[in-house]
């Protein structure tokens, strides 16, 4: 009698070697877990101050047309994200989070036997696409936990298909020159995509220099991928978007999903872009928290990654994992990163002046072993 096989032998070879996305812990189960009452959540890179008014009406608007399916092409948006960003809606396409648009990269143009190049410390969903698509991961050293372009460019080979470079960096906070960055990509071979992840776009304070957004005309493979989730202040409602050439566009939405993006998020969306108060509200409350939680570090003598995010990684010079733990017993949720190659950091994102101060008060006490 012949043995059945188990129904991992069944899934495809990428499928079976992948290790799950592991997200940052919600605060309802640490309140499970650990009965307490007040608890505050620094883990996931969220806004601090939610969504804005005009997205929450937004939403409440289309709660009485949630029996019909969503626009399936995302008409509305793409026409405000084209207006915006001076793009045509062509060049737009919309994801289910800016993550769903990394997925679609992959499933496009990753294959057995091709692979794709990301850096050392890089956000942790490349390495999965890549391995779902059966494809082969190449990992540049990084330098100074920031991406390193002769790297790259040095792994590149016939079988890339795919480069992904994160600007800002996630968990690192890390930022590229545009000209760096620029003259990478236009030395990279026509059958390479390149995939720059500005999912931090907004809180990049830059003014002196080209948007990437500008070399979309002389590089035709090239993708812009943004999301909703950071600023915007929508990380529940999932959705993002990527701006490319028409073409891209065109192969990218031969492969997404009809009715990804649901009439919430879509509504919300569209909302947001036109609530630039609160935009710049997010960012000023960014600025003055990544000043306080610096500072902080600072008076414990701790060193941190400078960042340009709305996080900020801080070295230990320890085993991060068990300060980790105490916080999470004093009711502070932050982000361990030893999967990131940094075993001795924690990700702290940015929060209110009140959190970001319960946050530094509560590392105070666990490096004091209080």
């Amino acid at each position: 009698m012949t043995t059945p096989p188990s129904l991992y032998q069944l899934a495809v070879a990428g499928v079976q070697r992948l290790v799950p996305y592991v997200p940052g812990k919600p605060i309802e189960e640490l309140q499970r877990e650990l009965g307490l009452d007040r608890v505050i959540k620094l883990a996931s890179n969220e806004n601090p101050l939610g969504p804005s008014k005009k997205a929450l009406a937004a939403m409440q608007k289309v709660l009485p047309e949630l029996a019909l399916y969503p626009d399936g092409s995302g008409f509305n948006l793409k026409n405000a994200l084209a207006k915006k960003f001076s793009v045509e809606p062509t060049q737009i396409t919309l994801g289910n989070g800016s993550n769903e648009i990394l997925e679609l990269v992959a499933r496009a143009f990753l294959a057995p036997g091709l692979n794709a190049v990301f850096s050392q410390h890089a956000f942790a969903v490349y390495p999965i696409v890549v391995q779902a698509a059966g494809a082969k991961s190449v990992v540049a050293p990084a330098v100074n936990y920031g991406h390193d372009l002769q790297a790259f460019r040095e792994s590149v080979n016939a079988e890339t298909r795919v480069v992904f470079i994160a600007n800002p960096n996630n968990p690192t906070g890390t930022l590229l020159s545009q000209s760096h960055l620029e003259n990478f990509i236009k030395s990279l071979p026509v059958t390479c995509v390149c995939v720059i992840d500005e999912a931090y776009y907004e809180f990049v304070r830059r003014k002196d220099e080209q948007e990437t957004i500008d070399w979309l005309g002389q590089c035709p493979n090239l993708i812009i991928a943004r999301t909703f989730s950071k600023a915007y202040g929508l990380a529940g409602l999932r959705i993002g978007y990527c701006f490319s050439s028409p073409e891209m566009a065109d192969i990218l939405n031969r492969v997404r999903q009809p009715f990804n993006n649901n009439s919430l998020a879509l509504a919300a969306a569209e909302a947001a872009l036109d609530d630039g108060e609160h935009l710049q509200n997010t960012i000023k409350n960014n600025t003055l928290g990544m000043k306080q939680l610096t500072e902080g570090f600072s008076n414990l003598g701790l060193n941190w990654i400078p960042s340009a995010g709305n996080f900020v990684s801080v070295d230990l010079s320890e085993p991060a994992y068990p300060v980790y733990e105490g916080l999470l017993r004093k009711g502070v949720i932050v982000r361990p990163v030893a999967n990131y190659d940094m075993p001795n950091h924690l990700r702290i994102s940015i929060g209110t002046p009140e959190e970001n101060n319960l946050f530094l008060q509560a590392l105070t006490d666990c490096l004091n072993n209080v």
